[in-house]
């Protein structure tokens, strides 16, 4: 009994290899997100501390960045989500494809659609993130000036 079942466990493994893959992948730009949020949600805690203390010229120069880390803020859950959704959809992809082997089921439209589904989820996180992106880097000037004293 265990011989028998053990070419449909194989067989199983070697078809969830490649959404694994996908699935580190996912997980890696992941931790890149959330670092990114972390330092974005750091940095307006940053500038809520020091308001009292800012001048008035200081305080529209601190009121423009914020509305650009809200922007950003939100670009980056947006992003967190969407890569999230696929990392679900892709271990639900692997679920399928382990079920459809164990129950000699004919599942391999549902896995499809799951993986499609999991690539477009990865399409809206990777385009946010993106976005997120050029805010930051159009968004802040470096003044050189200042390192010339």
């Amino acid at each position: 009994m265990a011989t028998e079942t053990l070419p449909i466990i194989q067989h199983a493994i070697q078809l969830a290899v490649a959404p694994v893959f996908l699935l580190t992948g996912v997980a890696g730009m992941l931790t890149v997100m959330t670092n990114r949020l972390g330092r974005i949600i750091d940095r307006a805690r940053n500038l809520e501390e020091r308001w009292g203390d800012l001048l008035d010229s200081a305080r529209a120069e601190a009121r423009a960045e914020i509305i650009t880390l809200e922007r950003r803020r939100a670009l980056s859950s947006w992003a967190i989500n969407f890569c999230t959704g696929a990392a679900l959809l892709v271990c639900l992809c692997i679920v399928t494809l382990f079920w459809e082997e164990f129950f000699a089921v004919d599942l391999r439209w549902f896995a499809g659609v799951q993986f499609v589904g999991a690539m477009l989820a990865l399409i809206g996180g990777l385009a946010c993130f993106l976005r997120e992106v050029y805010f930051a880097t159009h968004t802040m000037r470096i003044e050189f000036a200042r390192f010339e004293r």
